[in-house]
């Protein structure tokens, strides 16, 4: 087993774009509100043209974020991830089990008189990550085939599971507490639908990139000349996405301070709870550094596009749910930008060797 000695600090060994990433998220929402306020109507607009209940430039914002992470993937080596009974367990007790109670528990002991907004964080609570939980991973320096694994695991989950979970965590587990109960009626294909948008799409042309590239150039070539290229695309299209959801949301935002104050507080604490459930699992169960950021990740990430299609759908474009829904991504996008961090500190006291083979303390990605 070999030790890589550490060359400079974690943040030292990002680029720009990445040592910075707060800094570039912090103003693309500042623009996204001045937009929304600087041209009237454009939330409408935006909103004119929809992808499975999610504004085109959003959806567009979207699939670009996602495709060269997906890119990245290295397909011909899920295997080696498959056979990780510990992360697949873990992953999928944190996710189905775990992610859900808790936040329905959240939003039941901060938001009793809330019902709306109560009810909106309870299906962000359902819809597990299938996106930008990558982006988060990929920073981190996580097991990137292994968070595509994982999210492709929880996509196949949410089609299953997400309206039986709905209706069991509005409509009977509140009954059997003596709780006001709620009606959810969503269709298992409108969650199907959304899964295949939002990861189908950009994991087809992800591994179409790596099956042709490697075909026509090589793999050395591949990784070293066309990822390079492609990969900033999925920082630009975060920030492309956060200030979409800035300019379309901000109006509702601004004009209900309060409101996204009592919606942020569960939220910030089911995100940082998951995560640091999650890395203390890892830990627990002796996984690497990148498996167990991974795991961190994955658990505590949501589907935010589901979340407020579902919501949407459901309750309306103007309801509290469906705000509660954009709220979501508002709240994870900091939190998880700054467990990114977290992690990247922590990495340098990990001593479990790591998935090829070195020990991971301050090994570069």
């Amino acid at each position: 087993m070999s030790v890589t000695t550490p060359q400079a600090p974690a943040a030292a060994r990002l680029s720009t774009l990445d040592r910075y990433l707060a800094v570039w998220i912090g103003l693309a929402m500042v623009a996204g509100l001045l937009l929304g306020r600087a041209v009237p109507g454009l939330g409408k607009a935006l909103g004119a043209v929809e992808v499975d209940g999610i504004s085109l430039p959003i959806a567009l914002g979207l699939l670009v974020m996602m495709y060269p992470v997906l890119a990245k993937v290295r397909y011909d080596r899920l295997d080696t991830v498959t056979g990780d009974r510990k992360l697949l367990g873990s992953s999928l007790v944190l996710n189905w089990l775990v992610g859900p109670a808790l936040m329905f528990t959240l939003a039941w002991l901060l938001l009793p008189d809330l019902p709306e907004y109560r009810t909106g964080l309870i299906i962000v609570g359902l819809a597990r990550c299938i996106a930008m939980v990558i982006i988060w991973n990929d920073l981190a320096c996580g097991d990137r085939d292994a968070a595509a694994v994982l999210v492709a695991i929880n996509s196949i989950f949410q089609v299953i599971a997400f309206a039986a979970l709905g209706w069991f965590y509005l409509a009977v587990l509140p009954g059997w507490l003596g709780l006001p109960q709620t009606e959810f009626d969503v269709s298992a294909w409108q969650i199907a639908r959304s899964v295949l948008i939002f990861l189908g799409l950009p994991l087809l042309a992800g591994y179409l990139s790596r099956r042709i590239g490697e075909r026509r150039w090589g793999r050395e070539r591949y990784e070293e000349s066309f990822l390079p290229r492609v990969g900033p695309w999925a920082l630009y299209g975060l920030l492309f996405t956060i200030v979409m959801l800035f300019a379309l949301q901000g109006e509702a935002i601004t004009s209900q301070p309060q409101d996204v104050a009592r919606i942020a507080l569960p939220l910030l604490a089911y995100f940082a709870i998951m995560w640091g459930v999650g890395y203390a699992t890892g830990r627990l169960l002796r996984m690497s550094y990148e498996r167990t950021t991974t795991l961190a990740f994955t658990a505590a990430g949501n589907n935010f596009e589901l979340a407020i299609a579902v919501a949407i759908a459901t309750f309306g474009a103007t309801s509290g749910q469906a705000l509660a829904g954009v709220v979501g991504p508002l709240i994870e996008v900091p939190v998880l930008v700054g467990l990114v961090y977290v992690s990247l500190a922590l990495r340098r006291r990990f001593p479990l060797p790591s998935s090829d083979g070195t020990v991971t303390a301050g090994r570069a990605r």
